[in-house]
């Protein structure tokens, strides 16, 4: 899968969040979280700074506990996966 296929995938399951109802709590880091993620997919930025900016999106998602809703938390796990995994690539 390329890097541009895992930033889209990123971005969908935080859409994806979008589409349920999730706790209070939980919305705010889900929202910045699918707005960083959304400004990335075709953006034309130097690998080091998309890797910033997804770690950034891992540490916000990191930040929930439960979205209280089982499929947002599936989307969330999922994402977080893509997350670690695109900083990983980065690293190497």
């Amino acid at each position: 899968m390329s890097h541009a296929d895992e930033l889209r995938r990123l971005r969908d399951h935080l859409d994806a969040t979008e589409e349920l109802p999730v706790r209070p709590d939980a919305s705010p880091w889900l929202g910045e979280a699918a707005a960083i993620a959304s400004d990335l997919v075709d953006a034309e930025l130097p690998p080091a700074v998309v890797a910033e900016r997804v770690e950034h999106v891992a540490a916000l998602l990191d930040e929930i506990e439960t979205t209280g809703n089982q499929s947002a938390d599936e989307h969330v796990a999922a994402a977080e996966r893509l997350a670690n995994r695109i900083v990983t690539a980065a690293d190497e």
